[in-house]
């Protein structure tokens, strides 16, 4: 039970209410402003990043798994370990580097000398949310066995399946100035990503804060982060994201976005219709946060960068040429219609 289902005094700032299993005008507001709760709390350890935090949050209602590409120290791992404080979830990490073995991941089974049977260690994918780091530094067979759990949401543990508990997202880091000794990940599996959050430098003011409030006392240990709600509260948070309305005409924009990266010469690779599905579940997510039953086309038009920027490349003489993948993508959406609704 969250802790604010039966004590009214306690939804103050940090506190949201519980999230019903219908998905009526009333719920809805109730997700919303357990949200903006979430994102004030993870906001107190993950400072100034506040549009990579609402993509997070969107991500997170989608039930997508998450590309985080970035220079080190820029706070990915604490943005993961607050959110799983802010859901009362667990949180599991996993360092990926060039002797990590598939069962490192998912586990294994052992033979128990003391009750003479084997028995099954799970691995860290049994978690809420976990935080594969640096996963380019992982052979392709290692990767493979990550991308597979978190396609098919279970394990399979010497001809046994283990389903993992909803939420289970997935984080999986970058780092875009290191390559030596990488395994980048296939076009294919890319795909898998519901997003590819790219974090950068913050601003001179808000990095004058941080580095103030993590040399301080404590350090990142100061920085608490209050639980919000519950891991059941997030399951009926994503049912009624899921259940989110999208009349024909924003299905039909969503599927024309990723065909015209297809038709696009700037590309040699467009989006393909996972592409389309994603940007729609993504804007579903959205309009649930901003309490809407409704999905509008600004909704996808804010997802499609993020949706799409993993999905697609450039053509050598695009690359050649200094663009960049998001500008590109940009111009490309902006120059589909987008319906009136």
């Amino acid at each position: 039970m969250s802790t604010f289902d039966s004590n009214p005094e306690m939804q103050a700032v940090g506190d949201a209410p519980s999230v019903e299993p219908r998905h009526g005008d009333d719920t809805r507001q109730r997700v919303a402003g357990m949200l903006q709760a979430i994102r004030s709390e993870v906001g107190k350890a993950f400072i100034g990043q506040e549009a990579i935090l609402d993509d997070v949050l969107a991500g997170l209602l989608a039930g997508g798994h998450l590309l985080l590409e970035g220079k080190p120290g820029l706070g990915k791992t604490r943005l993961v370990v607050a959110l799983a404080q802010a859901i009362d979830g667990e949180f599991g990490r996993i360092q990926f580097t060039p002797e990590l073995m598939p069962s490192d991941v998912t586990g294994f089974s052992l033979f128990d000398m003391k009750s003479q049977s084997f028995r099954v260690s799970r691995g860290p994918v049994f978690t809420n949310l976990l935080l594969a780091d640096e996963i380019n530094r992982a052979p392709a067979k290692t990767q493979a066995a990550l991308l597979e759990v978190m396609q098919e949401r279970q394990v399979t543990i010497e001809g046994e399946s283990y389903t993992l508990e909803r939420p289970f997202m997935t984080f999986a880091t970058q780092n875009p100035i290191e390559h030596e000794g990488t395994y980048p990940l296939p076009e294919a599996q890319l795909d898998r990503f519901l997003m590819k959050l790219v974090i950068d430098y913050p601003l001179h003011d808000v990095e004058v804060q941080i580095v103030r409030e993590m040399a301080g006392v404590g350090g990142t240990a100061a920085m608490a982060v209050e639980r919000v709600c519950s891991v059941a509260d997030i399951v009926a948070a994503q049912d009624a994201a899921a259940s989110t309305e999208a009349v024909v005409e924003v299905v039909d924009y969503c599927v024309a976005i990723a065909r015209a990266t297809r038709e696009s010469p700037a590309f040699s690779l467009g989006a393909g219709t996972r592409g389309a599905i994603d940007l729609l579940r993504v804007g579903k997510a959205r309009a649930l946060m901003a309490g809407r039953h409704y999905v509008i086309p600004d909704d996808i038009k804010a997802s499609a960068v993020a949706v799409l920027r993993h999905r697609v490349q450039l053509t050598p003489e695009m690359t050649i040429s200094g663009q960049s993948v998001d500008r590109v993508l940009e111009d490309v959406v902006a120059g589909v219609p987008a319906p009136r609704v």
